[in-house]
């Protein structure tokens, strides 16, 4: 049997209600200051990140180039684009220094020239789908990794850069899913198939 000369003295009551309001008071500061920077512009793209992936892949979607309607779209998905490969994506074909605009919300993951697509814009968007913007003659000024986009957010401007060059000038745009990419056109047609709004009165 113990000494209870030597045991350890139990802490009092009124010390393990403190140390319970201390812990509970530390999980609140912690809650309140979590919510603080949640809500904060610091926090604007992991928000917009978090909206955006629970937002669910679009059925329809608006031609991303000012003044094109979408049966002005060839279906050119899965044509062959030399001997290895086939193309991605949809041409969009429009005057050098035509508006390009997001055809959806999302984030600006990469703004770069080179390769294929020359002048470029990717955009994370709903269901964490990519979006390729190529070919641009330039970008929006001030346009850069990490931007919160609405739809119909000027990027760039359709032009004949990368593999493009000498061509008429287009947009080259893709979308990219779990699968890889896929043809956006029938998504265009979707939406130039919506029923017209009724003016308000």
């Amino acid at each position: 049997m113990p000494d209870p000369a030597t045991a350890p003295a139990r802490p009092s009551r009124a010390r393990q209600l403190r140390r319970w309001l201390l812990r509970v008071l530390w999980i609140a500061v912690l809650i309140v200051a979590g919510g603080a920077f949640w809500n904060s512009r610091w926090a604007a793209v992991p928000r917009a990140m978090w909206e955006i992936s629970r937002l669910p892949a679009p059925t329809a979607l608006p031609v991303p180039v000012d003044g094109v309607r979408a049966r002005q779209v060839a279906d050119t998905f899965g044509a062959p684009r030399g001997a290895d490969r086939t193309h991605a994506g949809v041409d969009i074909f429009a005057a050098r220094g035509t508006a390009v605009r997001s055809a959806t919300r999302g984030i600006v993951t990469d703004v770069r020239e080179g390769g294929l697509g020359g002048r470029q814009v990717w955009i994370q968007g709903p269901a964490m789908e990519r979006y390729y913007y190529a070919h641009l003659d330039d970008w929006r000024e001030g346009l850069e990794r990490g931007e919160v986009v609405d739809a119909g957010t000027l990027l760039g401007y359709v032009g004949d850069t990368g593999n493009a060059k000498g061509t008429p000038p287009h947009l080259h745009w893709g979308i990219y899913g779990a699968d890889g990419a896929y043809d956006p056109l029938p998504l265009l047609r979707a939406w130039a198939a919506r029923p017209a709004l009724s003016p308000t009165p």
